[in-house]
């Protein structure tokens, strides 16, 4: 949806102009420091999918009935009515209006076929500024040209998601609880379990709702304290939800493997890097309370380390470093989100 705008903006713009926070709550924060600091109207992108992240900053405090904060937000429109698209964007694509008009933000579409789209700039800007308030474009889908290929992803090198999920998949019981990210995660799984004839009963693909795989996995580990429970994370994904981190070494569940799949990048929305490039997770998990940890970087070291990974009695976290991108042809589940939804909760019940 903004992948071209993100490459542009990306490619233009300097660190310090251009900074992608951990999640839209996050960037509208931020933004509104900015505001504070130099008096110039900021811009925050998000896809809409994002914005209930967005939600609780803008009205409890860029609100004008609160600080009265002016921005610009620009959100990509997922799942419009009328246009194909994702079980998890539909709902939210269908009430964005509504949604934009209760939260009492104006707003202005635009689309590729906007004439007007420079006016319709300028108005939500001017509107900003005049009444110390957010407003929002609102992107419909294609309205970006092709900004043109960007080398963003400069490691070509290392081992692909999709090679080390299929390392992990046959190494787990058949009574293994699988939990995965959202995002192309879920579809490898789905294709490699297609591939290998085999059950999707046993994986519960979290499509949407990014960040928040780990609380969904430590429920069912909570609930099922007998079986072996595997959160398949991204970083990405971990990092908008960070806190969730610490529910988990809180309660410390001994069933509970957290395996993160860290490339370093937003890899489904254009490939821009995340916090993780400068960061060593694996250190912030274990402060968090992760009792042991493991870490790959290639087939071989994946295979050996796995075995032990998984039989270990304690609360237990591996990185596997992968290298950015996915196959041209990577389908999407055919089975809907109920539908998975239900053979896996009959899993759970043997």
């Amino acid at each position: 949806m903004l992948k071209e705008f993100c490459l542009c903006v990306d490619d233009r713009m300097s660190k310090e102009q251009h900074i992608i926070t951990a999640n839209e709550g996050n960037a509208i924060a931020l933004a509104c420091g900015h505001y504070l600091a130099k008096q110039s109207i900021p811009l925050v992108y998000m896809q809409n999918s994002g914005l209930g992240n967005a939600i609780n900053p803008l009205l409890s405090l860029c609100d004008p009935d609160v600080y009265s904060i002016p921005m610009l937000l620009l959100i990509g429109w997922r799942g419009e009515p009328g246009v194909k698209d994702e079980p998890q964007h539909l709902k939210q694509g269908k009430i964005q209006i509504e949604l934009l008009n209760t939260i009492d933000i104006p707003y202005e579409i635009i689309s590729k076929d906007s004439q007007n789209f420079k006016s319709k700039i300028s108005n939500c800007i001017e509107r900003a500024k005049d009444e110390n308030r957010p407003t929002a474009l609102l992107i419909k889908k294609g309205t970006f040209d092709n900004y043109g290929k960007i080398d963003l992803l400069i490691e070509d090198q290392g081992m692909k998601r999709e090679e080390a999920l299929e390392i992990i998949l046959d190494n787990l019981d058949d009574d293994t609880i699988v939990v995965s990210t959202t995002g192309k995660t879920s579809r490898e799984i789905f294709e490699l379990r297609e591939k290998n004839n085999q059950s999707h009963e046993q994986d519960f693909l979290t499509v949407g709702s990014m960040g928040h795989c780990s609380s969904i996995a430590l429920g069912i580990a909570l609930a099922k304290p007998h079986r072996q429970v595997v959160c398949i994370d991204g970083d990405g994904a971990m990092l908008m939800h960070l806190g969730s981190l610490t529910s988990i070494a809180d309660m410390k569940p001994k069933n509970f493997r957290h395996i993160l799949m860290n490339n370093k990048v937003h890899e489904s929305v254009g490939g821009q890097s995340t916090a993780a490039k400068n960061i060593n997770l694996s250190k912030v998990v274990n402060s968090l309370g992760a009792s042991k940890m493991f870490f790959a970087e290639s087939p071989n070291e994946l295979k050996q380390k796995i075995g032990e990974f998984l039989s270990n009695s304690e609360l237990t976290f591996l990185e596997v470093k992968i290298r950015p991108g996915s196959r041209d042809n990577l389908g999407r589940p055919t089975k809907t989100p109920v539908e998975n939804k239900v053979s896996f909760m009959k899993f759970l019940e043997n």
